[in-house]
């Protein structure tokens, strides 16, 4: 990327948040500090009200109104993929809003663009597998949520617990929401148990935003919660050995028992897992065990061991 589209880049990117530090900004364009500062500094040259403070970061002076942004046929073409995942994976409240943003961006791109959409639009498809379901119950719970973080509101909930099959009314303060193996989740602090909880979206059966405000600053990022939650679930590594000829049928369960990478050693497949259960990846892999041996660990050999000599002497 040549100077001229990095200080236009950066402009755009000043004007899509309050503030901007410029460590993101080098970040992006892997440049130095340095020449962040120097391309800041020929904005203002050029006229841009910026204002910049040490240690937070730079803002466009508010109130200040720029040419409307045009985009380049390929962003179009990205928000276009996007619509397809949107469509298929998350709530209609949220379907529609990103339907109306996308008419704001086609309304504005030129013609040969326009037509470039069409042309695509039959082209790209996201398929879900008959496990995977859309967004249940009242459909609104998504954007709901978002505007009770936005706020900082307490949540008010009507929820159906999987552990305990009971209804339960919860006050809760919204920390995010992710998605995961087909459902989206909302990681809040619950005032009735006094600790953060995962509570899946779909047996949401009413949800309140209150007018009671709580302090948002007491309760780490959704990011910070994961990677913590993770740690403490104390994952254990896995590396398994799998015959090539059947390691096609492992394509999707993979995915279930904490697989992250693999490479092809010879005629066999090296697969590593994180697991938070032995007993069950044994008893998983012992469905496809005759074509495949573990690396490690070594207590995962025992496990198996241990679930065979049973199911042997029970049908002996």
């Amino acid at each position: 990327m040549n100077r001229i589209d990095r200080i236009s880049a950066i402009l755009i990117q000043l004007q899509s948040r309050r503030v901007v530090k410029a460590s993101d900004i080098a970040e992006r364009f892997n440049i130095s500090l340095r020449t962040v500062y120097r391309d800041v500094r020929t904005l203002e040259e050029a006229g841009i009200p910026l204002i910049g403070e040490a240690g937070v970061g730079y803002s466009i002076m508010d109130g200040y109104r720029l040419p409307p942004v045009m985009f380049t046929r390929e962003e179009a073409t990205a928000f276009l993929t996007a619509e397809k995942f949107v469509e298929k994976l998350t709530d209609s409240t949220t379907m529609k809003h990103h339907q109306s943003a996308m008419y704001k961006v086609r309304a504005i791109l030129k013609t040969a663009e326009k037509d470039a959409l069409e042309d695509l639009d039959g082209s790209i498809e996201v398929l879900k597998s008959h496990s995977q379901k859309r967004a249940t119950g009242n459909t609104d719970h998504i954007q709901t949520i978002l505007d009770g973080i936005v706020q900082k509101k307490l949540l008010s909930i009507d929820y159906f617990a999987g552990h305990s099959q009971e209804f339960t009314k919860r006050d809760v303060e919204p920390v995010g929401i992710f998605y995961l193996d087909s459902f989206w989740h909302l990681i809040a602090y619950c005032r009735l148990r006094n600790d953060y909880r995962d509570f899946r979206i779909d047996r949401i059966s009413k949800l309140i935003i209150t007018d009671t405000i709580y302090n948002n600053s007491r309760h780490p990022t959704l990011k910070a919660y994961i990677a913590q939650t993770a740690k403490e679930k104390q994952l254990e590594t896995v590396i398994i050995k799998v015959d090539k000829e059947i390691a096609h049928y492992l394509e999707h369960q993979k995915y279930y028992s904490g697989f992250i990478s693999e490479k092809t050693i010879g005629n066999k497949i090296e697969m590593t897992f994180l697991t938070t259960s032995i007993e069950g990846f044994a008893r998983w892999f012992m469905m496809f065990g005759d074509h495949a041996e573990i690396i490690s660990p070594d207590h995962l050999k025992e496990k198996i061991s241990v679930i065979a000599n049973a199911i042997a002497q029970k049908n002996n």
